[in-house]
């Protein structure tokens, strides 16, 4: 994936995080060899990164928008703790099918469910508290999936937000996608029920925590 940092830093980073199960690895080569924009996939320096914050936080339940073929679905179940379940929405049929192959072929999968449909019915159904979530689904629905998945969430509650910085978009915002982005990030930044970080990596991760209803 082209990415906005530093290339020769992208593969350092890589190189020096700690390597994913092999069943990441070949599920990453799958996805390039059978889907249309495989680029779309986390990888293993954001995979870890959310294995680690999951860990870390230890929820009881993970909600992800934009499930693709199932990495960063993985890298989540990996650190949820036992009883933890982790609800992910897609859309795409065959990048359902490729996911929950890799699900059922996986020590974690028991922990995880793949809803089909448009993510905000999905969201609006769940009557649980969230506790962590991963926002990598269409970019001009961002604002939309923040609000609803931030207002299901408890207090000291976890929202990550991939491709922040859209390739760069948000510093030129000639498209609806970069605009869109943009925008979010702002409202976060002003969000007094919130506080977060926007890391560099990868494409950009805004880092949000609740810290209030």
């Amino acid at each position: 994936m082209k990415t906005f940092i530093d290339e020769k830093i992208e593969e350092y980073a890589f190189a020096y995080t700690r390597v994913e199960p092999q069943s990441l690895i070949e599920l990453s080569e799958k996805t390039y060899q059978h889907m249309d924009f495989p680029q779309m996939l986390t990888g293993r320096v954001e995979g870890r990164l959310l294995k680690l914050l999951v860990q870390i936080s230890q929820p009881k339940l993970v909600v992800e928008v934009g499930t693709f073929t199932g990495y960063s679905t993985l890298s989540m179940a990996e650190g949820l703790p036992e009883g933890g379940k982790l609800i992910t929405c897609e859309i795409d049929p065959k990048a359902q099918q490729i996911a929950q192959q890799a699900f059922d072929e996986s020590l974690y999968g028991n922990k995880i469910e793949i809803r089909m449909g448009p993510a905000l019915d999905t969201i609006r159904e769940i009557e649980e508290e969230i506790d962590f979530s991963f926002i990598d689904a269409d970019k001009e629905g961002y604002p939309d999936y923040y609000e609803e998945i931030l207002i299901r969430t408890r207090p000291g509650g976890l929202i990550l937000l991939d491709n922040m910085f859209f390739l760069g978009g948000v510093l030129n915002l000639k498209d609806n996608a970069s605009k869109s982005i943009h925008k979010l990030n702002r409202i976060i930044c002003n969000d007094r029920r919130v506080e977060n970080v926007l890391l560099t990596v990868r494409d950009g991760v805004q880092l949000v925590r609740k810290i209030s209803s």
